[in-house]
């Protein structure tokens, strides 16, 4: 069995756009899960999201407040496929950055994680996968928006793709 994910953050919604762009509501149709890592800044996203999203996992960021408070926790963990995942908004400074995961999350196999808008793949020494999506509304110094997709396959983290969003 194939489990395909879609992977996002810092939607910032409607600050930074009205809606997600469509290039990421047919990544959402298309995923058998959606991991959001913060900062939705609006109810209606994650409305939204669990409205279309076969199953969604969401933490909220330090961007969110009131109901996004009540309804979504600061850290989520959750297993595919015996793949141990877990999803935070915020891991620090990239000086590190490995390191300190290792040492906070050592039952994990991948951290999806937020907050700086810049895409993020790497492995720990242990052997952490650490994935951040960027953002697909607020590209800010990075040259364009972004999302990650991810499969896992046969109790293995597959293939993991940095999408660009295309304009117009």
């Amino acid at each position: 069995m194939t489990t395909r994910l879609l992977l996002i953050a810092d939607t910032h919604l409607p600050k930074r756009a009205k809606d997600l762009p469509a290039q990421v509501w047919r990544a959402v149709e298309e995923a058998d899960l959606v991991v959001h890592a913060g900062d939705w800044v609006d109810v209606a996203t994650l409305d939204a999201l669990e409205a279309r999203a076969r199953r969604l996992v969401g933490v909220v960021g330090n961007n969110d407040h009131g109901v996004l408070r009540e309804r979504l926790p600061e850290f989520a963990s959750f297993e595919v496929e015996g793949v141990r995942f877990g999803v935070v908004h915020e891991t620090g400074s990239a000086s590190g950055r490995e390191a300190r995961c290792e040492a906070t999350y050592p039952d994990l196999d991948v951290l999806v994680f937020g907050h700086s808008h810049i895409p993020w793949d790497t492995t720990s020494p242990r052997g952490l996968r650490l994935l951040n999506p960027g953002s697909p509304t607020d590209r800010r110094r990075q040259p364009a928006c972004t999302y990650l997709t991810a499969t896992v396959e046969d109790g293995e983290l597959g293939e993991v793709v940095l999408h660009e969003i295309r304009r117009g």
